[in-house]
C-alpha cells in the first residue's frame, strides 16, 4: 500500500520551498532593487551623465562600450574598471581596452551614490544604469519624450555586486575583435548567452561614436597580407578612409558614422548595406540570414530598433552576475575594498 505524507508534513515542505523561492527572488535582477534603499539612485546617476554629456556629447558611445566590455569579461560585475596592481594586469591593460574612456564619469556617480547612500550601489550597476542614460541621450526621438515618457529607452534591471577579479588575458579571451567573421562572433556572443539577433542588435551600437584607424586599417592595406583591400569593402569609401589613416596610424579617429556619430538611430545598417561600415565584424553581419535579414529590415525603422536594443542590453545585463552575498560593493569602483 503507497504511504502518503502527514498534511501537515507536506504544508511544511510547501512552505519551506515557497520561502525559499522568495529568498532566491531578493537576489536576483530586477528593476527597482535600490527603491526602499537608495530610492534616488537613477536620478543621481541620470543627473551625473547629463551633466557630462551636456559638455560633451561625444561620451555617451564610450559610456556604452564600457558595460559592452564589462559584461563580456567575468561578467556584468564591474571589473573593467579595477586597476592593475604590482602582481596582477586588469582588464584594462588588455589591448581592447586601452581605448576605453568615461571612467571619470563612473567615479563621479559613484562619489555622489555614495554621500547618500554608503556602500549600497555596486558600480556594476552603475556602468548599466550610465549605459541606458547615454544611448537614450543620443537618441532624439527619447530625449525629446517622444519614445518613453520617462526619457528611457528601456528598464535597467539592477542588484548586481561588484567582483574581485580582473585580468588581462581574461579580456584578450572573451572580447570581440573588430576582424573577426560571423562564425566567431556567433560562437563569441553565444558563450554570453546571447543569440545572433542580439548580435545584429547590439552591433547596432556601432550608429554612435568613433574608432582609432589601426582597427580597420587592414581592410584598405593588408587584408590578407598581400597589399590587398577587402573586396567586400566599397572602394571608394575605402580610398577616402585611405586620406584619413595611414596603414600604420595608431592615434587618428575617424567617425563610426560619418556626420552623425553622436545621434543614436539606424543609420548604422545602412551604411552595413553599403559597405560602408569600418570593420570586417560589421560587414560580417551579412554572412547570415538571421543577422542579414535583421540588418535590412531595421535600417529604417527606429522603433523596431530601439525596442530590441533594450531588450538585448537587459539580455547581456544579465550575464553571469554576482547577486546575494557574492563579490562586494566597492567604495571605489577602482580598487577592491
Amino acid at each position: 500500500m503507497e504511504k502518503r505524507l502527514p498534511s501537515s508534513l507536506l504544508l511544511s515542505l510547501a512552505l519551506a520551498f515557497f520561502f525559499l523561492f522568495l529568498a532566491k527572488r531578493s537576489d536576483a535582477l530586477q528593476v527597482g532593487f535600490y527603491n526602499k534603499i537608495c530610492p534616488d539612485v537613477e536620478k543621481i546617476v541620470r543627473k551625473t551623465v547629463i551633466a557630462f554629456y551636456k559638455n560633451d556629447s561625444t561620451i555617451t558611445a564610450p559610456l556604452l562600450r564600457l558595460h559592452f566590455h564589462d559584461c563580456f569579461v567575468e561578467g556584468c560585475d564591474g571589473s573593467v574598471l579595477l586597476n592593475s596592481t604590482a602582481t596582477s594586469r586588469a582588464e584594462k591593460a588588455a589591448k581592447p581596452n586601452l581605448s576605453l574612456d568615461g571612467f571619470y564619469v563612473i567615479d563621479t556617480a559613484k562619489a555622489e551614490l555614495e554621500a547618500k547612500c554608503p556602500g549600497v550601489v555596486s558600480c556594476a550597476d552603475i556602468l548599466a544604469l550610465v549605459a541606458r542614460d547615454a544611448v537614450s541621450l543620443a537618441t532624439n526621438l527619447v530625449s525629446s519624450g517622444r519614445w518613453s515618457k520617462d526619457y528611457n529607452m528601456y528598464e535597467v534591471e539592477t542588484g548586481r555586486r561588484d567582483g574581485n577579479v580582473s585580468s588581462e588575458s581574461d579580456a584578450l579571451n572573451n572580447l570581440p575583435s573588430s576582424f573577426w567573421g560571423i562564425y566567431q562572433l556567433k560562437r563569441n556572443f553565444a558563450s554570453k548567452g546571447l543569440n545572433l539577433k542580439d548580435l545584429a542588435v547590439l552591433s547596432g551600437a556601432h550608429t554612435i561614436g568613433n574608432s582609432h584607424c589601426n582597427s580597420f586599417a587592414k581592410r584598405m592595406y593588408n587584408y590578407t597580407g598581400k597589399g590587398d583591400m577587402d573586396p567586400l569593402m566599397d572602394k571608394s569609401y575605402a580610398e577616402r578612409l585611405k586620406k584619413q589613416c595611414t596603414a600604420t596610424d595608431t592615434t587618428t579617429i575617424v567617425e563610426m558614422v560619418p556626420g552623425s556619430s553622436t545621434t543614436f538611430d539606424p543609420t548604422y545598417f545602412k551604411l552595413v548595406i553599403d559597405r560602408k561600415a569600418l570593420f570586417h565584424s560589421d560587414e560580417a553581419l551579412l554572412r547570415s540570414q538571421v543577422t542579414r535579414d535583421y540588418v535590412f529590415s531595421h535600417a529604417n525603422n527606429n522603433t523596431g530598433f530601439f525596442h530590441d536594443f533594450g531588450v538585448s542590453m537587459v539580455k547581456m545585463g544579465r550575464n553571469q552576475v554576482l547577486e546575494g552575498q557574492k563579490g562586494e560593493i566597492r567604495k571605489i569602483c577602482a580598487l577592491r575594498n
